[in-house]
């Protein structure tokens, strides 16, 4: 047993030598295995590092003939421009060289001008000292003689010369006093008109920018594109519903709503504002809002109305003629806004009617009525007139009321001194100086007129009437027509225009000669 167990752990000891010999050669063998492996790997690395290394080398090389190139190329631009600076600055001093030179000969040929005409001068004033004397010594002479032959003293003779002279001057005195007269009262009637024009011209800037156009102003340009929308898509919609003209150019920040209509105008800069606070631009978005706009319009025209027949103090009328009242603030005739005139002519009756005996409130009432129609034109066939009327007498409005509609154009007899006052009071209205843009359209096509009866004259190169169409300045070829021609046709022209044109005052006709020659010193 003892045995048994003595060679069992012989042999285990044996088996422990044995594994832990072979367990060393083993890991001998891996450790030589893995210090191979790294000294590839080292060398891999290290070729690796070579290669980085020389295309470094490259790479700087090539940066350092770049930046040499680079280099070279600067100074031949500096030496180029240089050199055109340099010639740049030879050429201007040759050219102010020029300059200078030509400058002294000019002066030293004025000086010589100035001394010729310096002598001319003193040899005249010697000779017009020598024409005084004469004429002193010959005027004694003459009083000496008239003295002897009529037995007067000089100072008789000279009080009977003086004498004769006023009574031969003084129908000369007299045309002189009444054309300094006629000039004073033309020129105070000028000046009335001129105050007139200052007065009304405040009135001018409202009218005109009713009868044009509506600018929507814009945070950016960007909205523009927005308000086009895909392929036109959105302004398309706009024009369509709104029912304008949308006009977007190169004007920054800025798009133009144009429309004859100024009540429509009006709802489609209102929705276009609305449209760009919001910026939902689209087809649906776009109606939406009109309808809203239009809702809030239509409240405001009535409410509008309201405060007018309120304030004109015309007692109660239907609301629909209200609403009719507040849309003429929307409405213009020739310039001249119909809400603004209805009041004029309600406020001018009222007074006209009171003075002689009328009913002031009837020919305010009849006055703020007598242009109604013009609310109804844009919508409605037919005057003004015949649908003012309809719609008065469909709100049961009284008989002068109508009497006045129709009367104020001449189509009724005027049946009550209230009408007469709103006729009265409606011409005043309109034929104020600046109410009306006829005015300007007949002051212009006279002005063109008198242009048109000058330039055809044979000679004339060109007219222009100037100073408010009281002048006409006429320049005529020198080489065609004469001093002593430009007299004749200033009269030919001068009676041409006063039977072809009617003007107040008169007309100052200036024909002009005028020979120019030129020369260049080079």
């Amino acid at each position: 047993m003892i045995n048994e167990i003595l060679s069992g752990g012989a042999i285990a000891t044996i088996s422990g030598v044995v594994g832990f010999f072979i367990s060393k050669k083993i890991t001998s063998a891996h450790l030589d295995f893995y210090t191979e492996q790294a000294k590839a790997k080292a060398k891999t690395i290290e070729k690796e590092a070579e290669a980085l290394l020389v295309g470094a080398s490259e790479r700087a090389r090539k940066t350092e003939e770049r930046a040499e190139n680079r280099y070279e190329d600067a100074v031949r631009r500096a030496e180029h421009d240089l050199a055109g600076r340099e010639s740049t600055m030879s050429r201007r001093e040759k050219d102010l060289e020029r300059f200078v030179r030509q400058e002294r000969e000019a002066v030293e040929h004025e000086l010589k001008v100035a001394g010729s005409k310096r002598l001319a001068v003193e040899r005249r004033e010697k000779a017009l000292i020598q024409l005084q004397n004469d004429f002193e010594r010959r005027t004694d002479e003459a009083i000496r003689a008239v003295e002897r032959s009529a037995g007067m003293t000089k100072d008789e003779a000279r009080q009977l010369l003086l004498a004769q002279v006023e009574a031969r001057s003084r129908d000369e005195i007299a045309h002189i006093v009444r054309r300094y007269e006629n000039e004073a009262r033309e020129q105070a009637e000028r000046h009335a008109n001129f105050l007139l024009a200052q007065a009304t011209s405040r009135f001018a800037g409202t009218f005109a920018s009713e009868r044009l156009i509506s600018v929507v102003h814009l945070d950016d340009d960007e909205l523009k594109g927005r308000i086009i929308g895909k392929e036109g898509r959105n302004i398309k919609a706009l024009e369509m519903v709104l029912g304008v003209d949308i006009i977007i150019d190169e004007t920054p920040k800025e798009i133009v709503v144009s429309s004859f209509n100024l009540y429509r105008r009006a709802i489609a800069t209102r929705t276009l504002e609305l449209l760009i606070e919001d910026g939902r631009i689209q087809p649906a978005r776009i109606e939406e809002i009109h309808a809203k706009v239009t809702a809030e319009y239509e409240e405001k025209i009535l409410h509008e109305g309201e405060e007018v027949v309120f304030e004109t103090g015309v007692g109660p009328m239907h609301p629909e003629l209200m609403k009719l009242i507040g849309r003429l603030r929307y409405r213009a005739s020739y310039g001249q806004n119909a809400l603004a005139h209805t009041l004029e002519v309600a406020n001018m009756a009222g007074i006209i009617a009171a003075e002689l005996g009328g009913d002031p409130k009837m020919a305010k009432r009849a006055g703020l009525l007598h242009d109604i129609g013009k609310a109804l034109t844009h919508e409605h066939e037919g005057s003004h007139v015949d649908l003012g009327a309809e719609v008065c007498r469909r709100y049961d409005e009284d008989t002068i009321v109508i009497n006045a509609i129709f009367a104020h154009h001449g189509q009724q007899e005027m049946d009550s001194i209230e009408c007469a006052a709103v006729c009265a009071a409606d011409a005043l209205s309109a034929a104020r100086p600046g109410a009306r843009r006829e005015v300007l359209e007949s002051f212009l096509k006279r002005v063109t007129e008198i242009e048109e009866i000058a330039s055809r004259h044979p000679g004339v190169r060109q007219a222009y009437a100037i100073n408010a169409g009281r002048e006409v300045r006429v320049i005529v070829n020198a080489e065609v027509v004469s001093d002593d021609e430009t007299a004749l046709l200033a009269k030919e022209i001068a009676d041409e225009i006063a039977q072809s044109v009617s003007y107040p005052g008169e007309i100052k006709v200036n024909v002009i000669r005028e020979l120019r020659s030129v020369e260049y010193a080079r």
